[in-house]
């Protein structure tokens, strides 16, 4: 009797550079710049944009950066977390499945992933970007080169994607969860700080051409125009957050960081909100990121020490970070769920 084939799941999520070194982060932000889903612009422009301007400048500042969150031990902390993810996934899934873990940029690869899901003789393939939000940037350039890569393959077993789960019950109860030990009641404000994107790749997901940033309000609620959104399925994971914790609308406020470029980007940005909250005397500040299920550089520094140090200096007092969902074990819950579905 010939063994039941196992089931393939992969998880992917964004990447990391192999080290903070200046020529490891130079490696990772061509890599990642040069995705024609990230900078949606004409390839000979991408190509100068980011190869004789964005990088030359910015790896040797991100590799300051990287060096500061990194650890000895574990080294990234997006990586890091990432293993323990797919570790515990494992385990829960057992024998019958078999999960392996990639990142969009850098290494462990899509492609040696894929290989590993191949030679095992999976019966399908699930693939569950790790991006809560979709957006054509991340989740949808982990769909694409998967595709790339296996539109070669001679048998190509059932390949399926988690589009998004952005109003996964169990991601928004460990939100919820993290930030109970902060007491929340505690601070004057809360912020819901996603990553920022430009607002023209928004606006190429309403199909419509009428609706997105010409109907007010067009990211409040979601719809069957803007059920794709990356800022709407934002605003909805926000709420969804905030009612589980039963805070009031005017407790929080969603906004948007990590701009790159002169072009303008979803709005409000992070750093105008904290300005603006500075301005009106809020001393304490308690922030989440759900665009991240794992803490990494746009988390533990850019909002711990960029957003902390220019609230401090405009008179807060303190910025607290939310930890991400990481390795908890209501978010493998919440993993296996979409495994299994």
């Amino acid at each position: 009797m010939l063994p039941m084939s196992k089931k393939g799941i992969l998880l992917v999520n964004l990447g990391t550079p192999d080290s903070p070194s200046t020529a490891d982060v130079r490696k990772y932000l061509n890599e990642f710049l040069m995705d024609a889903r990230v900078i949606d612009v004409n390839p000979f422009v991408r190509t100068v944009l980011v190869q004789g301007i964005i990088v030359p400048f910015r790896a040797p500042k991100s590799a300051k950066l990287y060096q500061a969150i990194w650890d000895k031990e574990t080294g990234s902390p997006l990586l890091h977390y990432s293993k323990l993810q797919h570790q515990a996934l494992q385990q829960r899934l057992g024998d019958e499945y078999q999960v392996e873990l990639a990142m969009r940029y850098q290494s462990p690869s899509i492609e040696s992933a894929l290989q590993r899901l191949k030679d095992a003789l999976v019966s399908d393939i699930k693939v569950i970007p790790l991006f809560p939000q979709y957006a054509s940037a991340s989740t949808g350039s982990v769909q694409e080169k998967v595709m790339e890569l296996v539109k070669g393959w001679q048998t190509i077993p059932n390949i399926s994607f988690v589009n998004s789960f952005h109003d996964d019950e169990l991601m928004i109860e460990t939100f919820a969860n993290n930030a109970q030990k902060y007491q929340p009641e505690t601070y004057d404000h809360i912020l819901f700080s996603f990553h920022g994107l430009p607002q023209r790749q928004i606006q190429k997901c309403d199909h419509t051409h009428n609706y997105c940033l010409k109907v007010d309000g067009c990211c409040d609620t979601l719809n069957d125009t803007n059920k794709f959104c990356y800022s709407a399925q934002s605003y909805d994971t926000a709420r969804l957050i905030a009612e589980k914790m039963g805070l009031p609308k005017e407790k929080y406020t969603v906004c948007f960081q990590s701009r790159l470029g002169n072009d303008p980007w979803v709005q409000p940005y992070t750093s105008k909100v904290i300005e603006e909250l500075a301005k009106e005397g809020k001393k304490r500040l308690l922030v989440f990121c759900p665009a991240f299920v794992a803490d990494c550089l746009e988390t533990v520094y850019e909002v711990t020490e960029e957003y902390g140090g220019e609230f401090k200096a405009q008179g807060g007092e303190h910025v607290q970070l939310v930890e991400s969902l990481n390795d908890s074990p209501t978010f493998i819950d919440a993993l296996e769920k979409m495994a299994r579905a």
